[in-house]
């Protein structure tokens, strides 16, 4: 069954398609070989004689614009000098698909000292900030719209274009009830008293552990970012969503950072958020956790 998918996967690689990206490299290619764990894109690895590359590749009509968010995104990581991203090679079209072109990162298993080097990368990362909540251009959060409207609150931030759009989707898409859902201005009371003095951070935004890799000589990288300035707590959130980073990850986080509240109720709320996109993006098998906060809370 795998050899029938990878041979048609790699059929669809046509001759003109594998010469375009041969004259962007200025390299001939030994071979596309297909990685599995995209749940949006097709994944490849090119290799060639010098170098291997990582290429990202998609056909629908909004493909660009994730890829182009997404290559907007990794710049915006690598000019802090902070923590490592893939260097990008290309983000472009041809034909019908859409692709990001990138370098390709051996990776190994992370060990204690990669997840301490992680956690203090993070936490300089977070240390670059901003006047205002949000960015100065919409991306995505898996294939879903992520506005990012720049707001100098943070609580109206977080209120009017996390959470506020993923109800109104999951309501829309009959996820969620009416009974579901508590009235708006409840939702804005409740947060009012737990989201003030917050200083805008730089995020990678969607920080789970498919999302990070590190190299064989131990350099953490970030992948697949949604970036935005917001509360740093909510990258924390991410990374507890589903398992948690390991006790070295958070220490070395916490050293770097000792000012981060560390408040398990604001982690629930940020992770409200993803819990939301989870329900819009994959059914309702997320429909009782997102209830529940719901109802914890409001």
């Amino acid at each position: 069954m795998f050899d029938s998918l990878f041979c048609l996967i790699v059929y669809t690689m046509n001759s003109n398609f594998k010469f375009f990206i041969e004259n962007i490299l200025q390299k001939d290619i030994k071979q596309f070989l297909a990685l599995s764990g995209g749940d949006i894109s097709q994944a490849f690895k090119i290799e060639t004689d010098s170098d291997n590359y990582f290429l990202k590749s998609h056909q629908s009509p909004q493909a660009l614009y994730m890829f182009q968010a997404e290559k907007l995104g990794l710049e915006s990581i690598h000019k802090t000098n902070t923590i490592a991203t893939p260097r990008i090679i290309a983000c472009d079209q041809f034909e019908h698909r859409s692709f990001l072109l990138m370098e390709f990162i051996e990776t190994k298993a992370p060990t204690r000292k990669d997840m301490s080097s992680l956690g203090k990368q993070l936490a300089a990362l977070h240390q670059t900030t901003s006047k205002t909540f949000g960015l100065n251009s919409d991306n995505f959060i898996g294939s879903l719209p992520q506005s990012n409207q720049e707001h100098h609150n943070w609580k109206d931030f977080y209120l009017q274009e996390r959470l506020l759009p993923q109800l109104r989707l999951a309501k829309n898409k009959g996820l969620l009830t009416n009974s579901d859902c508590p009235p708006e201005n409840q939702i804005s009371i409740t947060l009012e008293p737990l989201l003030k003095d917050v200083t805008p951070s730089l995020l990678h935004g969607d920080l789970w552990s498919g999302n990070f890799l590190i190299s064989e000589n131990g350099t953490p990288y970030l992948i697949d970012p949604a970036v935005y300035y917001g509360d740093k707590e909510v990258d924390i959130a991410m990374t507890k969503l589903f398992g948690g980073f390991g006790e070295h990850f958070y220490e070395a986080y916490y050293e770097s950072d000792a000012a981060s509240s560390k408040s398990e109720l604001k982690i629930e709320i940020y992770q409200l958020y993803y819990l939301l996109v989870h329900l819009n993006l994959f059914g309702r098998s997320y429909h009782g956790s997102v209830v529940s906060i719901l109802k914890k809370y409001f």
